[in-house]
């Protein structure tokens, strides 16, 4: 009864006081919770952990890297030179040809009558010019008969000789060994003859032509009765920025790669010339000759190039970590005797090359220099602790003389160090107000 006559002396004002109390007693507990968290996390940083590495001979190089696009270096569209109708197709699509492998023939009849026919015309004039020759009596006029008649022989002979290849061509060859990927004919076609590829493929290849061969070049495209790619010689397009060409010359040598980690070599063949402004800055074409026959590669597949246009082997070297350069340029490592001693000496440095520098004076093969790094701490076992009170001392009395049944507020909660063990208390206790 006399607890209830307490509360209803309360007045309204004290309990507002007593629940703000509450209220910043638990927003002091998780303030402090955040600043616990917050210091613990600081403390939680890289721990400089030091080592010695012996001076050591390396090769350094120098590239300019780049991406391109792995072709075959043999990209050859072949056609028929002379008209008729096929009569075969001896390839197909995905077959691998030889040089001189019969791809295709058309009908001869035409072409042989005309090869008949040219021999018959060779034949009359080698006999006119024979009874001309047979009948000379040493006059100009004689001498002039002569002179036409060896020249009629030669023209026939030259027909002669055109009709010839003409039936030679009613059969076409492959003009190099290769891969058949596109076979546009088939038996009963008519071709024309005039069928010609266009040229500036990708391939480097020259164009090849020969007996029983149409004519070809160096690019292939759809409309080609046949077209021939190598599968055991290869080249890569690469275009390299205009500050980076001028290190870039024929005969560098080219480390190469593929996305699925696939490596091999190769040589610059070509620089080009004039620059392409396309992507919005200057770049030049180099074509890169690959070396030998590598497995695995294909047309297309996109390549990443480090062409080393600067090679020394035998550099000593230290991690560039191990060098210190003070304000005044000198530049120093500290080194370790066989003891553990330590020394700083002075050194003078050359290049510096990915995570190496070049030491031209001061240290010898196998000297130990130490060298400092960072490394994330592990754990980041930090403790924290914290003490906090809601309210200063107070025995939980309110104004008006009344007393809060138990006096005393719950605590907060105590700070954890970084991502470790933390411990900590805050307790809190209710005030006069």
């Amino acid at each position: 009864m006399k607890l209830v006559q307490f509360f209803k002396r309360i007045r309204l004002r004290t309990w507002i006081i007593a629940g703000l109390a509450a209220v910043l007693v638990v927003g002091s507990g998780t303030t402090w919770a955040v600043l616990a968290l917050t210091a613990g996390s600081a403390r939680a940083q890289s721990a400089p952990t030091s080592m010695s590495v012996a001076a050591s001979l390396q090769t350094m190089q120098k590239t300019v890297d780049g991406t391109g696009t792995l072709a075959p270096t043999v990209n050859e569209s072949v056609d028929f030179a002379v008209a008729g109708t096929v009569t075969a197709v001896n390839v197909t699509a995905g077959q691998t040809v030889a040089a001189g492998d019969t791809l295709a023939t058309v009908d001869t009849l035409t072409v042989q009558a005309d090869a008949l026919s040219a021999q018959a015309t060779l034949a009359s004039a080698a006999a006119k010019l024979a009874s001309a020759e047979a009948a000379d009596d040493g006059t100009d006029a004689s001498a002039t008969t002569i002179a036409a008649d060896a020249a009629a022989v030669a023209v026939a002979q030259a027909a002669a000789d055109k009709a010839a290849a003409a039936v030679a061509d009613a059969t076409l060859t492959a003009p190099v060994a290769g891969l058949v990927t596109a076979v546009n004919l088939a038996v009963g076609d008519a071709v024309t003859g005039s069928a010609s590829s266009s040229s500036g493929g990708s391939g480097t290849g020259a164009a090849a032509s020969g007996t029983g061969t149409g004519s070809s070049s160096s690019s292939s495209t759809s409309s080609s009765q046949f077209t021939i790619v190598s599968t055991d010689s290869w080249t890569v397009s690469l275009s390299v920025g205009e500050t980076d060409v001028a290190n870039v010359k024929a005969g560098d040598q080219v480390e190469l790669s593929t996305t699925d980690n696939t490596s091999f070599f190769g040589t610059v063949s070509t620089v080009g010339l004039l620059p392409s402004t396309t992507s919005g800055a200057a770049t030049y074409p180099v074509t890169i000759a690959v070396t030998g026959t590598p497995t695995g590669l294909y047309d297309g597949v996109s390549v990443t190039a480090s062409v080393v246009y600067e090679k020394r082997t035998d550099v000593l070297t230290v991690p560039s970590a191990a060098v210190t350069t003070a304000s005044d340029g000198t530049t120093t490592v500290t080194k370790v005797d066989s003891a553990g001693a330590e020394t700083t000496t002075t050194v003078t440095v050359g290049e510096t090359v990915g995570t190496l520098t070049e030491i031209t004076a001061g240290l010898a093969e196998g000297d130990l220099v130490k060298v400092t790094v960072f490394t994330p701490g592990s754990g980041n076992s930090g403790t924290g602790t914290g003490s906090g009170s809601g309210f200063p001392g107070g025995t939980g009395e309110f104004p008006s003389g009344g007393t809060f049944p138990g006096g005393t507020f719950p605590g907060g909660t105590g700070g954890t160090g970084g991502t470790g063990a933390g411990t900590g208390t805050t307790q809190g206790t209710s005030s006069r107000g």
